[in-house]
């Protein structure tokens, strides 16, 4: 379509001309005059006929316009907006150029329509989608079928819950005609079309958790015609060097992955049809990325693009490609077929593993980006094909393993006759299986272990690295040793002795030597995970060696090899025993100056201290590490404004590390030095990393100091005034949350610590609590302050009415007093603590209040369960119009619930570990039986499956533990938890039978069984 050109028009064209202008000059003038004319009513329907007579930037700077003059809502909004006459000429001119046989511009045009029809469809343009349904059925019109195509392809992603179902019945007919039509449309159409489906079946199958039958009735009519024509386009051998080809292909793995993933039961019937034609392409796929990918022969496309930014390239195609066999592994609808096929399938996917040519050559020239890649597991078909053997173990079984032990066989065999017939690639299909059986280690080595008969993995395993570190060049084929090198400690549980030393010192001399940098990166992995585990007799001999050897390294290493190297040296501070000892006078300035130099990096800083905490541990060194430090911290904490950025609270890092699991004349020679200049930063410093570190170590000292620290600096009252000023400093609640947010872990040191000093200050201390709680800003700080709170509760046992009423008689703002927000913020956060030793503080302190039945309990009501929406799927738009919404329920039954939860949560993790065994089995009773004295047992707990069960849970929260030093110290972190709440249970029941049965009518079914089991015990 053509417009003729009026005066306006040509003005506006010439102006978009000059924009491209080569003088900046002219270009500037330009763009100022466009954006003062987009000020003016009919600017957009005057760019609107220029974008019709196909001109480029004016359909471009249109989509602009559109942005910031469509829609007052927009965060892009500038005024004035298109007035409502405007905006009808700008739509129904832009839907006639859709058309347009020039693709760039039919491009260009489709964004514009995209984004006004995110504005005005359905409500304010309801001819819109009948408009592109006529074009995309008028196969005489390959242009606006294109240009349709393109515009719902833009769209797709806003198409919600309500319009996919109305929009499916109408569209999969007329995209299925496309697809079927290849003799008429090009590939870039069929690949659009094939496009819209997915998006279309991706929000059918997110709808399909709440709409299960109204999706499936929705798809079903549709699946047999698409299911035929995929199996047309996958039926036919992958072809080399056809990326638009793979663009369609990809597609369909695409609309197959949601149809297999969402609608299982009703694509089985329908799946045969598809499996013959999938495993062709995935079969004929790895012989084309064998010769594109892994040998280099033909061009795989690697960073190449389509006209919407899509990647095209073979690795795009075959990563989807393996995600679609990865879903179909793990779908119950194809289960009898991947048995049958599982040893095949093994087999392939190791061949996938194969490092690429071009990981190769990048590998080669950057040690650093193979560091990088290896550590994030980077996305690739490297990463893809690994998951997919993972989803075969996961899904199949010991006939899964079985399955992929014999292909690591086969595959090995093959690389090993590649070698011997003198190809150049023989190495990457060894590579690749080691790669692939350590990515699956830990499920392989149980299975040995567990099986009598063993799976022969050692054999395997000891065989090629036999074969492959004794009989080749370290330099020919250094990404071999480096995943040998890497890989062998996940095996060293099966792998004799003998091999193990052996390759130790093979590893400790690459570290040496004057290989490729990759063999060094192995070489550090596998010294890092064996050092720990080696024979104390076998070391010292080589342990001089591997310092300097690694000294050697850390002053060639780069960022991304350095924490490697760190991470290395570490292994051997801790293993070198009397050679850490010798050596300290070497390592630990050379440790001190990197720490010093990379003190504001987050990540090498860490490493580095790493070490230094590993020199500190070592025996006899210590005090000549002290003896280093104290010169060189002491000034810079007594002058922290003259110093840096970062390295005062990098300088504090390194004191609270110093001071940790310290003896005692090691902390008072570090109160001596930097004691009072901690003080100061915290009273004085603005920066929050410097207040954190500061009051870590405050922490660390009153930890490590005790009751004597008081009398160190001559003055106890001084001192403690000191650790008190600091307090009120890290409570003010006018400071960032940012730099109080350890001061939890401060307060509880001085309470467990100080105890007969802070009791005169618990009343100001609360107080302070309650101010601080209410003006933070980030949760961690909150339930920190929480713990604190719980601790209090159990200090005040058995006058914990007391200390209630002292909550009483505090006021907090917005509540009638403190208790009543200490209560409502603790119940609604007690669920999101994390860690052993808080859980177990906070959930005995939450029995605690509730065993003294104090009056004022009875009288606050807080949060209860969220109520659940029936609108359906809750998008972003309905989560802001409508806020959650909870139950009420009163505070004592909110408590109990949260102690059932902790029980249900218990006994969860206990039944992961003992599922058969457990005597603690799931109760089907009635909830009468809670309320009747008379219930009968139901699998009574006995104390050692208590003992057992709190086992497993401290096991599994023991790594988010904030403070080993405080959960070391607090005698309240060896209670049994399970034991304690059944115990509180049952005296609770006998002492308020009435009250305890009321409360029970709040709990949840789940609930009340918990309970009734803490009961029959």
């Amino acid at each position: 379509m053509a417009n003729v050109v009026d005066q306006d028009q040509q003005w506006l064209i010439d102006c978009l001309n000059a924009t491209l202008n080569t003088n900046q000059q002219i270009r500037s003038f330009a763009e100022a005059s466009l954006n003062q004319a987009s000020l003016q009513p009919g600017f957009g329907s005057a760019l609107s006929k220029v974008a019709a007579n196909r001109e480029l930037p004016s359909a471009v700077l249109l989509k602009q316009f559109i942005k910031k003059h469509w829609h007052e809502d927009e965060d892009s909004f500038e005024h004035p907006v298109v007035a409502t006459d405007e905006k009808e000429v700008i739509r129904r001119l832009l839907l006639l150029s859709l058309d347009d046989q020039h693709r760039k511009i039919c491009t260009a045009i489709g964004m514009a329509v995209a984004c006004i029809a995110h504005y005005d469809w359905p409500e304010d343009w309801p001819d819109f989608l009948p408009f592109l349904m006529k074009l995309i059925t008028d196969c005489t019109n390959t242009n606006g079928v294109h240009g349709a195509l393109r515009c719902l392809a833009l769209l797709s992603g806003d198409l919600d819950d309500n319009v996919v179902p109305t929009l499916v019945p109408i569209l999969f007919p007329c995209l299925h005609s496309i697809v079927s039509s290849p003799q008429i449309f090009d590939k870039s159409i069929l690949a659009k079309a094939l496009s819209i489906i997915y998006s279309c079946t991706s929000m059918l199958g997110t709808m399909s958790g709440v709409y299960k039958r109204e999706t499936t009735d929705l798809i079903s009519p549709m699946l047999k015609p698409l299911m035929d024509q995929f199996s047309v386009i996958l039926e036919h051998p992958v072809q080399s060097e056809d990326p638009e080809d793979w663009s369609i292909r990809m597609e369909v793995l695409k609309c197959l992955n949601q149809f297999v993933q969402h609608f299982p039961g009703v694509i089985g019937k329908d799946c045969m049809v598809i499996v013959a034609p999938l495993w062709q392409t995935f079969v004929s796929s790895l012989e084309v990325y064998e010769r594109s990918s892994v040998g280099g022969a033909e061009d795989s496309f690697e960073g190449t693009y389509d006209s919407d930014g899509a990647e095209r390239g073979l690795e795009a195609f075959v990563i989807q490609l393996l995600e679609v066999m990865l879903t179909i592994v793990g779908s119950a609808t194809f289960t009898e077929v991947v048995a049958k096929n599982v040893q095949e399938l093994a087999y392939c996917a190791f061949g996938f593993l194969q490092m690429t040519e071009q990981q190769v050559h990048s590998w080669t020239l950057d040690a650093n980006q193979y560091v990088a890649d290896e550590d994030d597991n980077t996305y690739s078909c490297r990463v893809s094909g690994v998951l997919l053997l993972e989803e075969i173990v996961s899904s199949c079984g010991k006939e899964g393993i079985d399955a992929i032990i014999d292909a690591a066989r086969r595959r090995f065999r093959e690389s090993l006759q590649l070698k011997t017939a003198g190809s150049e690639f023989w190495w990457r299909m060894s590579e690749a299986v080691i790669y692939g059986l350590a990515s699956l280690s830990e499920e392989l080595v149980e299975v040995e272990g567990s099986d009598p008969n063993g799976i022969g993995l050692n054999n395997l395993i000891e065989q090629m690295i036999t074969e492959d570190i004794g009989g080749t060049g370290v330099h020919e084929y250094p990404f071999l040793y480096a995943r040998v090198f890497s890989s062998v400690s996940k095996f060293s549980s099966l792998i004799s002795p003998g091999v193990i030393e052996n390759f130790l010192c093979v590893s400790i001399n690459a570290v040496g030597m004057d290989v490729p940098p990759a063999v060094k990166v192995g070489a550090c992995r596998a010294l890092s995970h064996l050092l720990p585990e080696a024979r104390e007799e076998i070391l010292p001999p080589q342990m001089m060696r591997l310092f300097s050897s690694l000294v050697d390294l850390l002053n060639h290493a780069s960022e991304e090899t350095l924490h490697l190297v760190l991470e290395t040296m570490q292994a051997a501070v801790k293993s070198g025993h009397e050679a850490s000892t010798s050596i300290e006078s070497v390592i630990s300035p050379i440790m001190l100056t990197m720490w010093a130099s990379h003190v504001s990096d987050p990540f090498i800083s860490i490493d580095t201290l790493e070490v230094l905490e590993a020199i500190k541990n070592a025996p006899g060194c210590i005090w000549p590490l002290i003896s280093r430090i104290l010169p060189f911290v002491g000034p810079i904490l007594s002058k922290p404004k003259q110093q840096p950025d970062g390295l005062v609270a990098g300088s504090l890092d390194l004191v609270a590390m110093l001071l940790k699991n310290a003896p005692n004349e090691v902390v008072k020679a570090l109160y001596d030095v930097c004691f009072d200049p901690v003080i100061r930063i915290v009273l004085q410093s603005d920066d929050h990393s410097e207040m954190q570190n500061a009051t870590e170590c405050l922490a660390a000292f009153v930890s490590g100091g005790r009751l004597e620290l008081l009398a160190w600096g001559g003055d106890p009252g001084f001192a403690m005034r000191s650790l008190l000023d600091a307090l009120s400093r890290l409570l003010d609640p006018d400071m960032e949350s940012s730099g109080s947010f350890f001061v939890g872990n401060y307060i509880l040191q001085l309470i467990l610590h100080l105890p007969s000093q802070m009791v005169q200050h618990i009343q100001d201390l609360v107080a302070a609590l309650v101010r601080r709680m209410q003006s933070c800003e980030i949760a961690g700080l909150k339930k920190s302050l929480l713990l604190v709170f719980a601790r209090l509760v159990h200090a005040s046992n058995p006058n914990i009415g007391q200390f209630i009423d002292l909550l009483l008689s505090i006021p907090a703002e917005g509540y009638g007093n403190s208790f009543v927000y200490v209560m409502s913020e603790w119940v609604e956060q007690q669920g999101e603590i994390q860690g052993a030793y808080q859980i177990k503080v906070t959930t005995t302190a939450l029995a605690l209040l509730l065993s003294t039945r104090h009056v004022e309990l009875a009288k606050i009501n807080v949060h209860g369960h969220l109520i659940k929406s029936n609108a359906g799927i809750t998008t972003r738009s309905k989560a802001k119009s409508v806020p959650e919404q909870w139950t009420v329920m009163p505070l004592q039954a909110k408590i109990l619930a949260l102690l059932a939860d902790v029980l249900i949560e218990i006994q969860e993790q206990v039944g992961d570990d003992n599922a058969e065994d457990s005597d603690w089995e799931e109760v089907e009773a009635d909830q009468d039986l809670v309320y009747t004295s008379g219930a009968k047992s139901f699998g009574r707990p006995t104390y050692e499956h208590l003992s057992a069960m709190a086992k497993v849970f401290e096991e599994n929260q023991k790594d988010v533990d904030e403070d080993d030093l405080l959960s070391s110290a607090d005698p309240l972190n060896e209670i049994n938890l399970a034991n304690y709440l059944v115990d509180f249970l049952s005296k609770f029941w006998h002492a308020d039978r009435p009250l305890f049965d009321h409360l029970c009518e709040s709990l949840t079914q789940s609930q009340r069984d918990a309970v009734l089991m803490a009961l029959n015990h």
